[in-house]
């Protein structure tokens, strides 16, 4: 019998190198800077001579109101004793929104922290799980860390994957999405969930870049995927807590889902997600229709019986 780890503990993998933190500021200030056009900040184009896309680092300090040698050290890296008002200052001159302000700060004056020798184990707290077991007619899971996906309840197995069948290490939505052929079927934009992905572990990664895991993530995905380095290679980052999926599952067929994200107010990094029909619709029936075939038994393939909701090593959650 293979040995699963303790409910709630993550599964041990190899480590990888740290992310640079230098490089990583230096290419999101480039690319941040690259986006941009001269009439998109009220410069004038003279149309002559430039031989980089977006603004030149003149331009940038012109609007940040520094001088060019000091966003020059800033853009090659160098963040040490930068204040928040001048990274202020440039968040404003290149247009960044909350997220991409919050992750400039993250690089630039990252939070120090006492050496461990790996991340804090990701937990869900047991009033947590008590919740996922209680909500049973909409899909419902707790992410963690480098989209790690913690806890999970019957519907979202029957609608997105029996997640309990696959190795610890794999219960990851990086590693779906960009590793799993069934991932690109089931969701109808594909590339726009991809991106998404990509995006949140940007942000993981400006708050901690230390992060031995994560590194070994980026890693194998770099290696495995030509998608995944070209989003990876954008620096785009962004937190989207709502909105709307659309999916093609192979049961039920397309399934238009409303999701909500809910960061939980622990400081543990995690969030609720759940997804949910409009009223009336053919996706809400075609939920009732899942939700019903794990009441009475579901098709071959789906949970087994007596199951409720699961967490990171495949156990199922029963209240004590």
């Amino acid at each position: 019998m293979d040995e699963q780890p303790e409910p709630g503990t993550e599964p041990a993998v190899d480590a990888g190198p740290p992310l640079d933190r230098r490089a990583e500021l230096s290419e999101f200030l480039r690319t941040r800077r690259a986006r941009l056009k001269p009439e998109d900040v009220g410069l004038p184009d003279f149309g002559r001579h430039r031989r980089v896309p977006g603004l030149r680092r003149e331009e940038l300090a012109q609007l940040a109101g520094v001088s060019v040698a000091y966003y020059t050290r800033l853009e090659q890296g160098n963040g040490r004793n930068v204040s928040a008002e001048v990274l202020d200052a440039i968040a404003r001159a290149l247009r960044l929104s909350d997220a991409e302000s919050s992750h400039l700060t993250h690089l630039a004056k990252p939070k120090q922290h006492k050496k461990k020798p790996s991340p804090p184990t990701q937990h869900v707290r047991p009033a947590l799980r008590q919740l996922i077991d209680t909500i049973d007619t909409v899909p419902a899971y707790i992410s963690g860390r480098r989209s790690d996906i913690l806890v999970w309840n019957r519907m979202a197995a029957a609608v997105f994957g029996d997640w309990s069948q696959l190795p610890p290490q794999e219960r990851n939505w990086a590693r779906l999405v960009f590793l799993r052929p069934e991932y690109r079927e089931l969701y109808v934009d594909w590339e726009q969930k991809a991106t998404d992905i990509v995006s949140m572990l940007r942000m993981d990664a400006g708050c901690h870049p230390d992060d031995p895991r994560l590194s070994a993530l980026v890693g194998e995905l770099s290696v495995k995927s030509e998608e995944f380095r070209r989003m990876w290679a954008t620096h785009d980052v962004k937190e989207k807590t709502y909105g709307v999926k659309r999916l093609h599952h192979p049961l039920v067929g397309d399934l238009t889902l409303n999701f909500e994200g809910f960061r939980l107010g622990d400081g543990s990094e995690q969030s609720l997600i759940t997804y949910h029909a409009e009223p009336g619709s053919p996706s809400a029936d075609a939920l009732r229709l899942l939700a019903s075939w794990g009441t009475d038994g579901p098709p071959e393939g789906e949970l087994p019986a007596g199951r409720t909701s699961f967490d990171s090593t495949g156990s199922a959650a029963h209240l004590p």
